[in-house]
C-alpha cells in the first residue's frame, strides 16, 4: 500500500501542470513576488563581475575513476551526490571507496575518487534538493552564463593543501580566475564561498600569494588585482562545536535522537551492518572535518565559568536593525538573563549535573597520559574496527572521569581518542591565536585557514561579507553519557534525556543551543567581520571593509513553497531571496554601502565585545 501510494503521488506530481503548485500557493498566500533575478533584470541590472562559487563540505559531487572489484560498472558514476544508489545497493563497498587512507589522508591503494567538474558539481546535492541551482538560475536572469560563472569544485574530503598536491585544484582556481578577469574586460571576480568553502578560499588567498613550491607564486598583489568582493555564506570561520561531536561519537543532534530511539539500528549488528561505526571509521579519514574544530580556544569559546553568549535566551527572538537592538520579555515571560545558568563554554560535559555545577564543585581526573587498557576488538568487530577498540575500558573511563571539556582541552581529547586522525590534522591545521604574526612559522600552510593566525591580503579595495542565517537553535555544547558496554560499539553518546529545568532553558535533548543557522553559531560566522577584521587590525592590516548581512529565518508558509524563500538554514539559505538579491547586486557592481551596510538581528556585536583578544 505504501509503495502504491508513493508511485501514485509521484505520477500525479509529474502529470500536473508546472504552474499548478504556484497557482495553489498564490490562492493560499496571495501573489508571489518575482524571483530576485527577474526583479533586478526589470531594474536594468546586468552581468558585470565574473562570479566564482566555492562549495562547502559534502555538497560537491564525487565520482569513481578507479576502484576494487566490488565497484565494477561504476566508472565515472557518482559515489557522492545524485541518487546515492550505490549506498543502498552495496553499502560496505561504498564505505570502502569513500574512505581515505588512515595514514596519508589520500587515496587508498587501487582507488581513485575525484570531484565532479562544472556547475553540475554542486548545483543539486540530490534530485530536487538544490544547493547552488537557485542562485545560478537567478544570476542567469541578468545575463550570466557558464563563461562568467565558475564552480571551484574540489575533493572536500582531503586536507586543503593536499587538494593541490593530488589534483592541483588551487592552481586550477588561480588560472580560471585569471582567465575570467582577462576575458571580461578586466572586471575582478566576486567570490561566493559557502560553509567550509569559506575556509578553503581563505587558505587559497594565502596560497596564491605565497612563493612556490609551497604556494602559487602569484605575488603579494594577486588578490588585489583579481578579487572585487568575497561574499561568505554561512562561513564557519572559528569552527563549529558540531565538528567535535561528529569526530567524538559520530553524532549530531538529529543522529543522537535516532540513536536513542533505535539503538539496534545504529549501534548493533543488524543485517551485517553497524552503521555508526562505519560512519566513524569513514569520516575520521576525511581530513577536512578537522578544519572545523573550534579555533581560538577558551579566549573565543569560553571556559568553565564564562562564554561570550552568557545570558542568551533561547526563547526570546530579538530584533535588531543594523548596529542597534532591542530586548525584553517574550510571550512566556522569560527574561534575557534566563540563559545565565547555561555554561556554553563547556563543549562536552559528562552528565547534566556536571554541565550545570559550579566549576569549584567539579572533581576532575586528568586523562592525559592515562594508560589505555586491553584491546576490546574481537572477531565480531571484523572490518568495523575504530580507535576506541584499542583504548580498552581504562582508557574510556579516563575520558569520562575528566568530566568536562572546553575548547582549550578538546584537542587533547581528540589526540587521546583519535591519534591517527589528529596526527594528520596537526600537519595541516592549527587552532590557536597568533601572538606575533611576523613569526616566520606562520608562513606554513597549516596556519592559512585559521583567521586568528594569519593576515588578510594587502588589498584595501576588497570587501568581505559575512552572510548567514539567524533565528534557528544551533548546537553549541553537549551533555554526554557512557554507552552500554558491548564488543563493538562507540562508548560515548549524547544524553538525549538531558533537558533544561524550564521552558526557557537552552538545553534540549542533551544539546545546548544558541542563535545560528542550525549548523554554524553566530559567534563563528560573524565575529571576524564584527570585530576581528573590522577596521585596521593586526589580522586586517590594509583595512578591508567588512559587512555583516544576517537573514532572519522564516519557515515556508506551506508545503508547496518547498524549502522557503526566507529560510536562514545553513543550506536552505541558498534559496533565500534576500540573500540572492544581495549577491546579484554586488556581482552587478554594487558595494556593501550600496546594500545598506550591516544588517544585524543577533547579538553578534555585543558578544564580540566580550571577547578579550588583542587586535
Amino acid at each position: 500500500m505504501v509503495c502504491c501510494t508513493w508511485w501514485f503521488m509521484l505520477f500525479l506530481f509529474n502529470a500536473m501542470p508546472a504552474s499548478f503548485p504556484q497557482f495553489v500557493t498564490e490562492a493560499i498566500t496571495g501573489p508571489l513576488s518575482d524571483p530576485p533575478g527577474v526583479k533586478l533584470h526589470k531594474e536594468g541590472l546586468k552581468a558585470k563581475h565574473p562570479v566564482v562559487f566555492v562549495p562547502g563540505i559534502v555538497t560537491g559531487g564525487l565520482e569513481l575513476w578507479e576502484g576494487h572489484n566490488c565497484a565494477d560498472g561504476l566508472f565515472r558514476k557518482r559515489l557522492w551526490g545524485g541518487t546515492f544508489g550505490e549506498l543502498y545497493r552495496r553499502p560496505l563497498c561504498w564505505v570502502e571507496h569513500m574512505s581515505l587512507d588512515n595514514e596519508t589522508g589520500l587515496d587508498p591503494a587501487g582507488v581513485r575518487v575525484r570531484p565532479v567538474s562544472g556547475l553540475v558539481a554542486a548545483d543539486y546535492f540530490a534530485p530536487g534538493y538544490f544547493v547552488w541551482a537557485v542562485l545560478i538560475a537567478n544570476l542567469a536572469r541578468i545575463g550570466y552564463e557558464e563563461k562568467t560563472m565558475y564552480m571551484a569544485a574540489y575533493d572536500w574530503r582531503i586536507a586543503f593543501q593536499n587538494t593541490e598536491v593530488r589534483d592541483q585544484t588551487l592552481s586550477r582556481m588561480k588560472s580560471n580566475i585569471e582567465l575570467m578577469v582577462a576575458t571580461n574586460g578586466g572586471n575582478k571576480v566576486v567570490v561566493i564561498p559557502h560553509s567550509m568553502g569559506a575556509l578553503y578560499f581563505f587558505h587559497f588567498m594565502k596560497w596564491v600569494e605565497a612563493p612556490a613550491p609551497m604556494g602559487g607564486g602569484g605575488g603579494s598583489d594577486w588578490c588585489a588585482k583579481h578579487i572585487k568582493a568575497i561574499m561568505n555564506i554561512g562561513g564557519p570561520f572559528l569552527g563549529v562545536p558540531k565538528a567535535v561531536s561528529g569526530l567524538f561519537s559520530a553524532e549530531a543532534k538529529d543522529i543522537a535522537v535516532a540513536r536513542s530511539v533505535a539503538p539496534s539500528v545504529l549501534d548493533k549488528d543488524v543485517f551485517g551492518l553497524q552503521t555508526l561505526l562505519h560512519v566513524m571509521r569513514m569520516t575520521r579519514t576525511w581530513d577536512t572535518t578537522m578544519s572545523m574544530i573550534p579555533k581560538g580556544g577558551d579566549t573565543i569559546w569560553g571556559n568553565l565559568d564564562w562564554s561570550p553568549e552568557d545570558g542568551y535566551n533561547c526563547t526570546l527572538k530579538k530584533q535588531r536593525i543594523n548596529d542597534t537592538h532591542t530586548a525584553g520579555k517574550n510571550g512566556n515571560g522569560c527574561l534575557d538573563s534566563s540563559g545565565k545558568g547555561a555554561h556554553f563554554g563547556r563543549i562536552i560535559s559528562f552528565g547534566k549535573d556536571v554541565a550545570e555545577a559550579p566549576s569549584s564543585m567539579i572533581e576532575r581526573m586528568d586523562f592525559r597520559g592515562a594508560a589505555k587498557g586491553n584491546n576490546l576488538a574481537n572477531a565480531t568487530c571484523q572490518d568495523v574496527w575504530t580507535e576506541y577498540h584499542d583504548m580498552g575500558i581504562p582508557g574510556i573511563k579516563a575520558i569520562a572521569d575528566y568530566k568536562v571539556y572546553t575548547a582549550g582541552s578538546i584537542l587533547d581529547l581528540l589526540h587521546y581518542v583519535a591519534p591517527k586522525m589528529i596526527k594528520r590534522g596537526d600537519a595541516h591545521y592549527s587552532y590557536g591565536i597568533a601572538d606575533d604574526l611576523d613569526d616566520p612559522k606562520y608562513n606554513h600552510y597549516k596556519y592559512w585557514s585559521n583567521p586568528l593566525e594569519t593576515r588578510l591580503p594587502n588589498a584595501p579595495d576588497i570587501e568581505i561579507f559575512s552572510l548567514y542565517g539567524v533565528g534557528i537553535p544551533t548546537e553549541r555544547a553537549y551533555v554526554y553519557k557512557m554507552s552500554a558496554t558491548a564488543d563493538c560499539y562507540i562508548p560515548f553518546q549524547i544524553d538525549t534525556m538531558a533537558d533544561g529545568s524550564d521552558e526557557c532553558s537552552c538545553l534540549k535533548g542533551g544539546v545546548y543551543n544558541v542563535n545560528g543557522d542550525e549548523t554554524v553559531p553566530v559567534l563563528s560566522a560573524g565575529y571576524m567581520c564584527a570585530k576581528g577584521w573590522k577596521g585596521k587590525t593586526r589580522f586586517n592590516p590594509s583595512g578591508m571593509r567588512t559587512f555583516i548581512r544576517e537573514y532572519d529565518h522564516a519557515p515556508p508558509a506551506n508545503l508547496l513553497e518547498g524549502r522557503g524563500t526566507q529560510s536562514g538554514a545553513h543550506v536552505d539559505i541558498m534559496g533565500n531571496f534576500a540573500l540572492i538579491e544581495d549577491v546579484i547586486r554586488v556581482a552587478a557592481g554594487a558595494s556593501g554601502e550600496d546594500l545598506g551596510g550591516n544588517r544585524v538581528y543577533s547579538d553578534i556585536f555585543e558578544w564580540s565585545e566580550r571577547i578579550d583578544l588583542k587586535l
